[in-house]
């Protein structure tokens, strides 16, 4: 099953420590960045990925929709903010959406709709962590022994519910 992953985009510009210098330089140098990275994690990880910012200052010639280096770029409409259009495209996107916000009420009315939800500190660690493993490599194979000794007790653990091990499949695709 294919993840879309939804970003509260100045949600995670400002919960980064690296962004959010940027978006205190300029609002549209903050927003490149965010868009550079997320292209790069992209190429790593072929997810489709948007990112959603608050439109209602913007210029009209940004319009509502954009795309740059394969990342989608929502811009939300004047009258509504970019949590409405988050919660909107979680209700619609269900189980397949990945939520990244830091915003307790959008994590919840995305959970609420059945999407996996994420912080925007945690999704910069997943995205630092793919990135250092693409440069690195996965790991070099490693060599069989045999069987070792073990003490540990087999048979049937504690199993999660169902929709924790959902939730865990989705997180492990990042």
């Amino acid at each position: 099953m294919a993840i879309h992953i939804i970003i509260d985009g100045y949600n995670l510009i400002r919960q980064s420590g690296d962004l959010a210098g940027l978006d205190r330089q300029d609002l549209q140098l903050g927003r490149d960045a965010v868009v550079d990275l997320l292209a790069a994690y992209k190429k790593i990880k072929h997810h489709k990925i948007t990112i959603v910012f608050d439109g209602t200052d913007e210029p009209s010639l940004y319009g509502s929709r954009d795309h740059a280096k394969g990342i989608a770029i929502r811009y939300s409409s004047g009258g509504e903010s970019a949590d409405d259009v988050i919660r909107r495209m979680a209700r619609r996107e269900k189980e397949k959406a990945l939520v990244v916000s830091s915003d307790r009420e959008v994590m919840d009315a995305a959970e609420a709709a059945g999407a996996t939800v994420m912080t925007s500190p945690a999704f910069e660690d997943k995205i630092a962590m793919a990135r250092y493993l693409s440069v690195k490599g996965d790991g070099e194979p490693i060599e069989s022994t045999g069987w070792v000794p073990t003490t540990r007790k087999k048979g049937p653990g504690r199993r999660l519910p169902k929709r924790k091990r959902k939730t865990r499949q989705r997180m492990e695709k990042l």
